[in-house]
C-alpha cells in the first residue's frame, strides 16, 4: 500500500488525539494524519501510525513500526500522553487505491474509540459517514458482539457435538466416538491394518 505525499496543513504536539480527530471531521479533510507518540521519540523508537480520511471520516489505519493495519494497527499507536500529529491533505482520487485495501480499513468511529477513548466522538463520526460505511460498521460490530459472547459460541459447539453424535449413530459409528474429557476419538485399526 502506498499513501501519496500530501500537502502538510499543520503539525503539532497534542495531549489528546480527540482534538485532532474532531478538527479533521469538522474540516471534512480528505487526506491523512501521521500520529507519532512522543514517548516513543524519547525512548528512541520509531512508532508512527497513519490514519487516512475521506471527507473527515476515517477509512484506514496503519502502524508503520509493526507493519500492521486495521484495528490491530490502531492499537500499536494508541498511547496516552503527548503525540505529534501531522495533518496532510490529499486528493480523494490519489487515495482511492489505498482505500481499497480491506485489511487496513477501520470502522468510522474506531479511531475515536481506540486513540482517544471518546465514544461521543465515535458516534458523531459514524453519523457523518456515508450510509455504506455506517452499514459496514454495524455489520462488523454485530460479528464482534457475537464473537465476544462465549455462551453463544459454547451453545453452537454443543449443538455441533450433538449433531455429530447423531450422525455417527446413524452411520453406525457409535463405538468410534469417545466421551472422554478431551472429546477425542480412537479408532482401532485391527490386526489386518499392517
Amino acid at each position: 500500500m502506498r499513501i501519496p505525499r500530501g500537502e502538510l496543513r499543520r503539525s503539532r504536539v497534542v495531549d489528546d488525539a480527540a482534538a485532532v480527530l474532531r478538527t479533521v471531521l469538522d474540516e471534512e479533510l480528505t487526506g491523512y494524519v501521521v500520529f507519532e507518540p512522543q514517548d516513543a521519540l524519547l525512548l528512541g523508537e520509531t512508532t508512527r501510525g497513519v490514519v487516512t480520511f475521506e471527507d473527515g471520516v476515517p477509512v484506514l489505519a496503519y502502524d508503520t513500526e509493526r507493519e500492521v493495519g486495521g484495528r490491530d494497527g490502531l492499537e500499536g499507536f494508541a498511547v496516552t500522553g503527548p503525540t505529534r500529529a501531522a495533518v496532510h491533505a490529499v486528493d480523494a482520487a490519489e487515495l482511492a487505491d489505498a482505500h481499497e485495501v480491506e485489511a487496513f480499513r477501520v470502522p468510522p468511529g474506531e479511531p475515536a474509540r481506540v486513540l482517544a477513548g471518546d465514544e461521543r466522538l465515535a458516534t458523531k463520526t459514524l453519523d457523518a459517514a456515508p450510509a455504506a460505511r455506517r452499514e459496514e460498521s454495524r455489520d462488523q460490530s454485530a460479528v464482534e458482539a457475537f464473537l465476544a459472547d462465549a455462551d453463544a459460541i459454547e451453545e453452537i459447539r454443543s449443538e455441533a457435538r450433538e449433531e455429530a453424535r447423531a450422525r455417527a449413530s446413524e452411520w453406525g459409528l457409535d463405538d468410534v466416538l469417545a466421551d472422554g474429557a478431551d472429546e477425542s476419538a480412537a479408532i482401532d485399526a485391527g490386526p489386518d491394518s499392517r
